[in-house]
């Protein structure tokens, strides 16, 4: 798929685990598992904007922000109170993330 990566990730709470979707493969593979029975007009909805960022059509943003869109409509969109280590963008001295 190439070089498809998100701004940020979309998590999402699943079960008792977060799960990171940072990419437009990510968001397809999660779609993808989506259980027939309960999808709807927003899940058609974000489907179809991946789809269309997926062809060069939308930006990659509007996809992700349509994910998220699903997430919070069935209520599994997880917005941490404070930015995890790894997305705050501060660096150590050594490349990593300052702890």
């Amino acid at each position: 798929m190439g070089d498809r990566t998100f701004d940020g990730p979309v998590l999402v709470k699943n079960g008792q685990f977060i799960q990171e979707l940072g990419s437009l493969e990510d968001a397809f593979d999660f779609l993808d598992e989506w259980p027939r029975e309960r999808r709807g007009p927003i899940f058609e909805t974000a489907f179809r904007a991946c789809q269309r960022a997926y062809d060069g059509q939308i930006p990659l943003s509007v996809a992700r922000d349509a994910v998220a869109g699903f997430a919070r409509s069935v209520r599994i969109l997880h917005e941490p109170l404070a930015p995890l280590p790894w997305m705050d963008g501060t660096k150590s001295g050594r490349g990593g993330v300052a702890v």
